[in-house]
Order: structure tokens, then C-alpha cells, then sequence
């Protein structure tokens, strides 16, 4: 089967049906995740991927199978937020063994994939105006190996970091069988509330229920409340994150900083938004 850099420019090959058989390896492989959740914010700059590092440490440290995907192809974060950067995926003729962070979270990131520190993301086609066309179609047959080549096993939830951008929730929306729920992302700031009000929109548009708001760095802005937002959107407000400038150290430690400084005031919400989330899903809400 074709890899997604080689189909653009593919010249008439049957990439409808390789892409057919790719998505019924994908149903399987996420036959035995009970639950994935998108992690969404549409602003970059909001510590959304901090918020999903940390939701993931929250969930392994109350016994749950977690997996986390790294939706960011250009500027992955997961693998050192989680603490695998580095670390050798295991391949061969059945997929991927995706690296455990130390708490047992499975991790793929296309971090995992790069040479090095320097080598960005390209795509591969006959010139750079055509990559450019064609980069979100690239870009969703990539999250659709990473979804189907990767070997998840039974997880009772699936974390998927999206990038900025409205846009992207609807691809992964498309791509995988069913979403069991949407966490959003925001910062007390009114450009910030501009953007996920459209995230929002989208989320509701994409049929993948809206688990809540999470409003992170409060007390470093001086913008509206995130509490005020959720209940003008009609959404549930899961909960306000302190900034923490120890938080954003563990994670380029890659450490878990909920398990390491659990007495923070930050860790604590954080547990807090991650027991919410979990009772959402239980129920179906």
C-alpha cells in the first residue's frame, strides 16, 4: 500500500481504494478505544498541548489506558511533553508500537519520525506549489496512518492534540468512527474568546460533543472569565488552571508534573478537569 507521501501525483494508481483499505484497518485498530477525545483551542498560544500532557498524566494516575496522538504534524510537542522524545518505534509488518511515557501513555507524534531538531515537516510532490495545494489532503491521510498503522491496543481513552486552526477538528472528525467528546481551550483574552467562539461552532457542526471549556493561565491576563464564555456558548465550564511556571518547566522535562507536584494549586484543577472529563464520558453527557 501507498504511504501518504506518495499520493500526490500518484498518476491514476487506485488510491480511493488504498484509502478504503486504510480506513477499515483504522476502524479495527480503534475497536478497542472506549473513548478519544479531540483537544481543540483554534488559537495557538493557549497551552492546549500542555492541557492535553497533562489531562493524559491525570488519567494514567487514576488506573486508565491512555493514548495520546499528536495531531500537530508541524509542530509537534506530545513526545517531550510526555516525555519520549528520543525513543525507537518499534516496526514491522503489522504497524507500530508507539514508546510508553513512564506512567504507560502510549504516544505517536511525527516528533518520533524526524531526523532531528531542524528537519521540518515537508511533503513530498512534483513541485512545492502542488505540496501546497494539496497539504490538507496530505495532512488528513497522515493522521489516517498514524491512526490505523499505530498498534493502540485496548485504551480507555485516546487524547488527540490538535493544531491551531478551526479547521482541523472536522478532519479528524471525518477520519475516525466516532468522537466521544471535544475539550476546549482558552486563555482569559478577548482575541483568544474570539477564536474558540468559532471552535465552538465547528465542534458543534463536526456532531463531536463539546465535553466542556477549560480556561488555562488564569490570574496572568487580565481578560474575560472563561466561565463567563462557556455559559454564553451553552457549553459546560470544566474548569480554571492557575498559570504555573513550574508546570511549563516539568513539561520540557518531560516529566508529569500532576504526579510530581500533585499539592499545587494547578495540579489539583487539573485532576479536577480530568475526573470531569471522565464522568462526562461514563455517561455519555
Amino acid at each position: 500500500m501507498k504511504r501518504y507521501k506518495d499520493l500526490a501525483g500518484d498518476g491514476g494508481s487506485n488510491i480511493a481504494g488504498q484509502v478504503e483499505v486504510q480506513q477499515a484497518r483504522l476502524r479495527e485498530r480503534l475497536a478497542t478505544v472506549r473513548s478519544i477525545v479531540a483537544v481543540v483551542s483554534g488559537k495557538g498560544g493557549v497551552g492546549k498541548s500542555s492541557i492535553t500532557a497533562n489531562l493524559a498524566n491525570c488519567f494514567a494516575l487514576e488506573g486508565a489506558a491512555v493514548g495520546v496522538l499528536d495531531a500537530d504534524l508541524n509542530g509537534p510537542t506530545m513526545a517531550k511533553m510526555l516525555g519520549v522524545r528520543g525513543r525507537q518505534l518499534v516496526v514491522d509488518g503489522d504497524g507500530v508500537t508507539p514508546p510508553a511515557s513512564a506512567l504507560g501513555i502510549k504516544v505517536m507524534s511525527m516528533d518520533l519520525l524526524l531526523p532531528s531538531d531542524a528537519t521540518p515537516l515537508t511533503w513530498q510532490a512534483p513541485t512545492q506549489d502542488e505540496a501546497h495545494t494539496w497539504r490538507g489532503t496530505m495532512e488528513a491521510n497522515a493522521l489516517r496512518e498514524f491512526l490505523a498503522d499505530t498498534r493502540w491496543g485496548p485504551l480507555d481513552v485516546l487524547l488527540i492534540d490538535l493544531p491551531p486552526g478551526t479547521d482541523r477538528l472536522a478532519t479528524i472528525a471525518g477520519l475516525v468512527p466516532a468522537l466521544g467528546g471535544t475539550v476546549i481551550v482558552t486563555i482569559p483574552s478577548d482575541v483568544a474568546h474570539l477564536v474558540v467562539r468559532k471552535s465552538i461552532t465547528v465542534a458543534t457542526q463536526a456532531k463531536a460533543p463539546v465535553l466542556g471549556l477549560v480556561e488555562n493561565m488564569a490570574g496572568i491576563f487580565p481578560g474575560p472569565a472563561g466561565a463567563d464564555l462557556a455559559r454564553e456558548a451553552g457549553i459546560p465550564f470544566l474548569g480554571s488552571v492557575p498559570f504555573d511556571r513550574e508546570l511549563a518547566l516539568a513539561a520540557d522535562r518531560g516529566e508529569a508534573f500532576v504526579a510530581a507536584a500533585s499539592a499545587r494549586e494547578s495540579a489539583r484543577a487539573l485532576a479536577q478537569i480530568a475526573r470531569a472529563i471522565r464522568a462526562s464520558l461514563a455517561t455519555g453527557s
